[in-house]
């Protein structure tokens, strides 16, 4: 019941955080990074936690000279071992166990694991890790297109009459504000290559965390699935072992120095290695997204044909002529500002949107005007706009 209040306390954060009626300020593969990975993160986090689904993380067994409890509590705060020598031996006839078996010191080398005490704040982490590009977006965005789409987003349109007013103190807007949005794209295709670095980064650095065996978990769990199922050895037991050596030394009566192996049941493993081999997965997928993603917004930054194929997409209406104009007076700036414009708005809308913003580029109507009140009506009433407005022409 405890599992079931976190997970449904993660889904109402998701649920009001990101359900609600708010303006589009990024592309799928990018809430792919801070909604979906972060999410998923959190969740595993909470899994791993969540004690009444296995019952204890560690359980270990000696011959009885060392309490249970201590010995549980010692291999679970330093670390257990496994021999990779012993991997892939006869279990039951020549070793009790994948990886456990005899063994020479200074001889056979052992296999030290000690990251199932960090797991679960490696992947809280990690879900900071994949919301910090979101974060910097948001705060680098500041609420433009919110703001400039205020009345104007969604699916639903009212009467033409009622929307003209808001189409033309929008194209005014861009007219006002023409070729000085390039900053503001810079930020945001930054913040796309951050999260194709993130992605990545969190690849190796999950590797490095599970010592070198993360970069190939996911084709060795493919290949051992292909194999003959009498001569084939799990990698996720290699990987997250289920059963461990502990060594435990104390001294006798006597203040001899003595020595205690222990078997170990590592329970919490069965966990770690589905949530490994789903977040190989996830994480490949994304990262090759990410890749993709930031090729198409290099290519739309260097190459204005691109521009103009994008343009003519989301300008089904618009001539051939128009889109031209459209791509010819606008720099990477504006073109970022439209299109996630494009996103926000019904198509019909926005279709008379750029048809307004090209009568005006045609014309040349160029000319800088009074600071535009689109930016202002959102926080004050018209009323007080128009009082606003006698005041300046007083």
């Amino acid at each position: 019941m405890a599992l079931i209040g976190l997970v449904s306390g993660l889904a109402g954060f998701v649920k009001v955080r990101y359900l609600i009626d708010k303006a589009i300020i990024d592309n799928i593969v990018f809430r792919c990074h801070y909604r979906v990975t972060s999410a998923i993160l959190f969740l595993c986090c909470i899994i791993v936690t969540a004690n009444n689904l296995i019952g204890d993380p560690i359980s270990c067994i000696n011959d009885g000279a060392v309490p249970g409890h201590v010995i549980n509590t010692y291999c679970w705060i330093t670390y257990t071992f496994t021999l990779p020598h012993q991997q892939g031996q006869p279990k039951g006839s020549y070793v009790a166990h994948p990886g456990l078996g005899n063994y020479v010191d200074q001889e056979d080398a052992p296999r030290y694991h000690s990251y199932y005490q960090w797991v679960p704040f490696m992947l809280f982490f990690q879900g900071i890790l994949f919301y910090i590009p979101h974060w910097i977006w948001k705060n680098w965005e500041e609420g433009k297109v919110r703001m400039i789409s205020d009345g104007m987003r969604g699916a639903l349109i009212g009467p033409k009459e009622n929307r003209r007013d808001k189409v033309n103190r929008l194209v005014q807007y861009i007219m006002d504000t023409l070729h000085m949005h390039n900053f503001y794209a810079a930020g945001y295709f930054l913040c796309e290559a951050l999260n194709f670095a993130n992605v990545v980064g969190n690849i190796f650095f999950m590797d490095l965390f599970l010592g070198g065996a993360f970069l190939s978990y996911g084709t060795d769990v493919i290949r051992f699935s292909g194999m003959n199922q009498e001569n084939r050895t799990d990698p996720m037991i290699a990987v997250f072992p289920r059963m461990t050596k502990c060594t435990f030394h104390k001294y006798g009566a006597s203040g001899s120095l003595q020595k205690h192996d222990a078997l170990c049941v590592l329970a919490l493993n069965i966990l770690n290695e589905k949530i490994y081999i789903f977040l190989w997965f996830w994480l490949i997928v994304l990262a090759v997204m990410s890749g993709i993603v930031l090729l198409y917004s290099s290519a739309l930054v260097v190459l204005p044909s691109m521009r103009e194929l994008v343009l003519k997409w989301h300008f089904r209406v618009g001539t051939q002529n128009e889109v031209a104009i459209l791509n010819r007076k606008t720099q990477i700036g504006d073109f970022l500002l439209l299109h996630l414009l494009s996103q926000n708005m019904n198509m019909m809308v926005y279709g008379e949107v750029l048809n307004e913003l090209c009568n005006k580029m045609y014309n040349g109507n160029n000319l800088p005007t009074a600071p535009s009140t689109l930016e202002l009506s959102p926080i004050y009433p018209s009323e007080k706009l128009s009082k606003m407005g006698r005041e300046t022409e007083a």
